[in-house]
């Protein structure tokens, strides 16, 4: 079995849920879900989507980095929103900023009565296939 690459950011929720951001093993790589909250615990943008949502897929970004991915390699995504109408009617704009125009991902959007905390409007995990 080839060895894992992991990918951390060294903040606060590692250590106390325990977890890595991402897991690269062979060709393909897990994201966990990623939030607005930064690694210092505070949350972008509380009540605005279109920013969590950004803050989010920059998480994703920088753990595809750290393991030598990139948004060109994801290949599934779902995200986990506390308001689907909010996130609908932001994700196009949002999305086309880090996947291009044409969103080649399988995506999948599910509402959720609540996040990690009561600030977080959203979570995305994905996976990559490089």
């Amino acid at each position: 079995m080839a060895e894992a690459r992991v990918a951390r950011f060294g903040n606060f929720m590692e250590e106390v849920y325990g977890f890595a951001q991402a897991v690269r093993r062979g060709g393909a790589v897990y994201v966990s879900g990623q939030t607005a909250m930064a690694d210092d615990g505070s949350v972008a943008g509380p009540g605005d989507m279109a920013v969590q949502m950004r803050q989010a897929y920059l998480g994703i970004g920088r753990a595809l980095e750290q393991v030598g991915a990139a948004f060109s390699d994801v290949v599934e995504e779902t995200l986990f929103v506390t308001d689907v109408m909010a996130a609908a009617t932001v994700a196009a704009e949002v999305r086309r900023e880090f996947y291009g125009p044409d969103f080649p991902v399988a995506s999948t959007l599910v509402e959720v009565r609540a996040l990690g905390s009561p600030e977080l409007m959203i979570e995305i995990k994905c996976t990559a296939q490089m």
